[in-house]
């Protein structure tokens, strides 16, 4: 069966799960909302950097609504709950990387009567958050028992995402420390995270009397910091850590963390990637403890990186393989709790030939 697919937004993620649903055997786009007007009108093919697939992007909102698909792919920077709330409304099921990973149910009630409404199911994905930091240590974790901490955590040179304005503006790279302490990115990110420990802590049993905090770090540029959105001046911030950890008491039992470099050159504190790289890391700790490190998701250079981020089409992929699993299952919020194991596709070219 083949699933019919709308992709809303062409940032990163968007052009990479265009890329992805070209290549899955069982999808075909058939719709894309872009939010510029220099896009509208364009091939959808095009804007992911591929040959053109025939398929008009829109800025139209309700061209959309009324258009016939199985599935959309919501990744905006930002979420819309009506938005979102519409689209589950006019009959399509909604994969997106910016939200709904382990939602209050006391904070749904919209969304859920929207998914009853349209006989549709949404479900959040994406990498981190949305799997790093909880699908894939809850599968570690069944090698462990007496499990007493979790933690996820990402290592990765912020030189190589391309998207500049979110680096300045939303990160806070580039200001002032009291500037990036007091920006929205802990709160935008934090939800997501939050949500994210919360799962693990309610999956494992660790305690529901968990309370979650969030601590934040920067580093200064020591030296002229060259970077793509501008020299880093000596005093700006050149380097963050964000964390959130979820605490029994004063016992952390989930930890969710970021550290974004500018480089490992020329910072004060001198902060490095340490002796792993560039990775995303999950720890369980537990009888026996279990230590997995995520290699491949980072670019070996920042130019390479500025043209295809492994770790952007990664969350691209997590998300388009969950269509065919989403289309499938009963109408309401699927979490990874309540979805089966969702697996990639073979090539088309292996797929046929070994039919």
């Amino acid at each position: 069966m083949t699933f019919t697919v709308i992709q809303w937004a062409t940032g990163g993620v968007g052009r990479g799960a265009i890329q992805a649903v070209r290549r899955h055997p069982d999808l075909e786009l058939v719709g894309c909302w872009v939010h510029s007007a220099d896009k509208n009108g364009r091939d959808a093919g095009e804007i992911a950097g591929e040959q053109p697939i025939g398929v008009a992007a829109t800025t139209s909102v309700d061209e959309l609504l009324a258009m016939d698909a199985d599935c959309v792919v919501y990744a905006p920077l930002l979420p819309d709950e009506q938005v979102v709330t519409a689209l589950l409304r006019s009959g399509k099921n909604v994969v997106t990387p910016v939200g709904w990973i382990f939602p209050d149910p006391a904070r749904t009630a919209g969304i859920d009567a929207a998914c009853r409404d349209g006989n549709a199911t949404l479900h959040g994905s994406g990498i981190h958050p949305g799997g790093i930091t909880e699908r894939f240590p809850l599968m570690v974790s069944a090698l462990s028992s007496a499990v007493t901490h979790v933690r996820a955590e990402e290592f990765s040179d912020i030189r190589t995402y391309d998207a500049p304005d979110v680096i300045r503006h939303l990160m806070g790279f580039g200001g002032s420390p009291r500037q990036a302490l007091a920006g929205p990115i802990a709160g935008a990110l934090g939800k997501g995270f939050k949500a994210s420990a919360r799962m693990v802590v309610h999956e494992l049993g660790l305690g529901s009397a968990a309370t979650i905090h969030t601590r934040q770090e920067v580093a200064v540029a020591a030296a002229p910091i060259d970077s793509p959105i501008g020299t880093i001046e000596p005093g700006q911030v050149a380097a963050r850590r964000l964390r959130w950890e979820a605490r029994i008491g004063d016992r952390p039992v989930v930890t969710a963390a970021v550290n974004w470099l500018m480089g490992e050159q020329d910072l004060e504190p001198a902060w490095t990637f340490g002796p792993g790289g560039q990775r995303f890391e999950i720890e369980i700790t537990g009888d026996p403890s279990v230590l997995v490190s995520f290699t491949g998701l980072h670019s070996e250079s920042v130019a390479a990186g500025l043209s295809h981020n492994p770790g952007v089409v990664a969350t691209a992929n997590h998300c388009v393989n969950a269509i065919p699993y989403v289309c499938r299952a009963s109408p309401g919020i699927k979490t990874y709790l309540d979805l089966p194991l969702i697996a990639g596709r073979a090539a088309r070219w292996r797929a046929k030939e070994t039919r």
